[in-house]
Parts: structure tokens; sequence; C-alpha cells
């Protein structure tokens, strides 16, 4: 397969060979697994609770809160590690150092927000 369309028709060929492996898994996973529903297998499974009531309900936001600054601190370490490893390299010194000061004191003064709003208070 040569030419501009050669490359199109290997990756078409290599996206439907993938589809059949992703069908074919599925469609041997339908036959071979056992099939009884019971009333019991069909309920909703609600983390060991016995759904009763509305499906409605109501969450604190301060658990969203966390979880979003769970995300900040992870962006933080997802770009401090690569930072600490060219850091040692050579021509990175001093403008390197000052460009992470910079993104660190971003992050910090997230960090002071949060605990000046008392987000950070557990109650």
């Amino acid at each position: 397969m040569h030419g501009y369309f050669g490359s199109y028709a290997v990756v078409a060929v290599l996206l439907l060979i993938g589809v059949a492996i992703f069908t074919g898994g599925l469609f041997a996973s339908r036959m071979l697994r056992p099939d009884r529903p019971t009333p019991e297998k069909l309920t909703t499974y609600e983390c060991g609770v016995d759904p009763v009531g509305e499906g409605w309900a109501q969450s604190q936001i301060r658990y969203y809160v966390f979880t979003y600054l769970y995300v900040v601190f992870a962006v933080d370490a997802v770009f401090l590690f690569p930072w600490a490893t060219i850091f040692s390299a050579p021509g990175y010194g001093m403008t390197t150092l000052v460009e992470m000061f910079v993104f660190l004191a971003f992050i910090a003064l997230g960090i002071v927000y949060a605990w000046r709003k008392r987000v950070l208070a557990w109650t």
C-alpha cells in the first residue's frame, strides 16, 4: 500500500481489526456467561444498601471542594516532578527556579483563599 491513501487504508484496516476483536470478545462473553436473572439480581445496587425512597439525595458541597483541592494538588505534583528532573540540567538554573516559584505562589494563593473562606474546616 503505497501512496497518499495507502496510509489511511492501513489505519482503516487496523481499526476494523480492533473493532472485530472487541465485538468478538463481547459476543463470546455473552454466549459463555450464565444467564439466570432473578428479581434480587435485577434490583439497583447502591453500595450494599437497599434502595428505598426517591432517587434524589442531597450531598454536601464541601465534598466537591475537597475533590477540587485534590485535583489542584495532583496537577501541582504532575508539574513538580518533571521540573525536578530538568532543574539540574545545564542552562535551566535560575529561570526554571523562578518560574516554578511563581507557579507555587499561585497554588499557595488558592490554598490561602480556601483557608480564609473556611473551606478547609471539616465540620
